[in-house]
């Protein structure tokens, strides 16, 4: 009997050695490689070849590192979390961090206030997520794909402070929403040429993109980045930036493409500056309930703020092209500094157009935009497609003329046929002001506004000191407008 009491003992004993055991860096300033903490804890992590598993939860400590700088593929089990207080750099051609079971995720990782963190060329996948609460983050060339809630129930890189740098990512059909922070966190990211699709597979009523406010002196920046919605959910929007509790918008939108979402660009709350430039911003339509979303960019706020700009974007085929809500304000295009050449078309729904959508007591300008593509308008035509107080005398007024993709009279073809010499230009460019043009300004290729000089009647000189390259040069009165472009030499 006592022989099998010891035998009984001894594989219960041996059973318990081989439990997983939780990991914690010793905090010595050490830099740590998987194979460095496999050898101090072989129960938390152990190695087969380049597939590394991590059987317990790994906590780095506050003046310790660990790096990945070979390609490997790291398998984490089930429920497990990743903290780290310290340093955690992930620089190889190709890592692979996954789930042990696809059908168990891990929890992800969960990146402390004051850790530093850079990650490259990594595939994350069915894990729960990157929690993000320091100010030192970046991550390029990764794949995001199908992660799930775990260390965040937000998105799958949550955002908490700071200036992140997220870059050159594929982050797709993900459980939650692709980019957040909260309502009340300061993030100025620069989010750059991402590949966003297909997130928010709870179908939630979220956008793949989806920030609270920023930092004060600190422009947010999302620019270039491809963001497509899955037709088979209909919940998720674009992108939103959210001001519910007070603090700083200070936003650039610029050059995305925004396709197949619940709604393209929406911008909740007061700004302190807000630009969505360049952006095309198409289809944006698919819950297909004008009640409920589907605008090409929406605007909603409960105070008269600063306006926001909106220029050189292409708005197409979403059920509304801008809605105007609240006290939001906008600007479309004036005669200053925004050059409109937003181009509209086809954003339809209950057999009506809306180009846009002036739900608000102010008034709008909105010079220099085409308000129906492929066709050349009369104002009768443009005014169809926006709604105002020429519709509804509670509302603020739009100033859509002049506008784009006209239809030129007689003398208009006169005036578009009118140039200066020489082009290109080296110091300064002469013309005939036969049209009564009282100003002449310059503007970059961006749109960005270079100069201006007041003008008379009759032979005109502008002398100018700018860099070699294209511009473009606006003569307007009151009543007409010219753009041409420029080259200097």
């Amino acid at each position: 009997m006592k022989k099998i009491i010891l035998s009984t003992l001894f594989i219960i004993s041996t059973f318990t050695f081989a439990i997983a055991q939780d990991y914690t860096t010793p905090n010595t300033g050490v830099t740590w490689t998987l194979d460095d903490i496999a050898a101090a804890s072989p129960t938390t992590i152990t190695i087969s070849g380049s597939e590394y598993t991590l059987l317990g939860n790994l906590t780095i400590a506050e003046n310790d590192a660990v790096i990945i700088d070979s390609d490997l593929t790291l398998l984490i089990d089930e429920a497990k979390l990743i903290t780290v207080f310290g340093a955690f750099t992930v620089n190889s051609n190709a890592v692979t961090i996954t789930a042990l079971d696809e059908n168990n995720p891990y929890d992800g990782f969960r990146f402390e206030e004051f850790s530093e963190i850079d990650i490259n060329n990594a595939t994350i996948e069915h894990g729960g997520g990157l929690r993000v609460l320091t100010e030192t983050f970046s991550i390029d060339n990764c794949t995001l794909t199908n992660n799930v809630s775990g260390a965040t129930t937000s998105a799958v890189i949550q955002l908490s402070r700071g200036m992140p740098q997220i870059t050159n990512n594929i982050i797709s059909f993900n459980e939650n929403p692709a980019i957040g922070s909260a309502a009340n966190s300061a993030v100025s990211a620069y989010i750059f040429n991402n590949m966003i699709e297909g997130n928010n597979q709870a179908n939630s009523n979220r956008p793949q993109i989806n920030l609270g406010t920023t930092m004060a002196n600190e422009q947010l920046q999302i620019v270039q980045n491809t963001i497509i919605g899955d037709p088979t959910i209909d919940q998720a929007g674009g992108i939103a930036i959210a001001n519910f509790v007070g603090g700083n918008v200070n936003v650039l939108i610029d050059d995305n493409i925004i396709r197949g979402n619940r709604y393209g660009i929406t911008i909740l709350g007061t700004n302190d500056s807000a630009e969505i430039t360049n952006n095309i911003i198409e289809d944006n339509n698919i819950q297909g309930d004008p009640n409920l979303g589907g605008s090409g960019i929406n605007l909603n706020s409960s105070a008269v703020g600063p306006d926001v700009i909106v220029s050189g974007n292409e708005i197409r085929r979403n059920l509304w092209g801008i809605t105007l809500q609240g006290e939001a304000t906008i600007n479309l295009g004036d005669d200053a500094n925004n050059p409109g050449n937003n181009v509209f078309a086809e954003n339809v729904n209950s057999g009506e157009v809306y180009a846009l959508y002036n739900n608000t007591e102010n008034p709008v300008s909105a010079k220099h935009n085409c308000w129906i593509e492929g066709q050349q308008s009369t104002p009768e035509q443009v005014e169809d497609v926006i709604f105002h107080s020429v519709d509804d005398p509670t509302l603020g007024e739009v100033t859509f003329e002049p506008f784009l993709c006209g239809i030129l009279s007689v003398a208009d073809t006169e005036i578009e046929n009118f140039s200066f010499y020489p082009n290109p230009v080296t110091n300064e460019f002469n013309f005939n002001n036969i049209f009564s043009f009282e100003k002449v300004e310059i503007y970059g290729v961006q749109g960005n506004f270079i100069a201006s000089e007041t003008i008379s009647e009759g032979h005109q000189t502008v002398s100018i000191n700018l860099p070699s390259g294209l511009y473009f040069v606006n003569f307007s009165n009151d009543a007409q407008t010219v753009t041409k472009k420029m080259i200097v030499e």
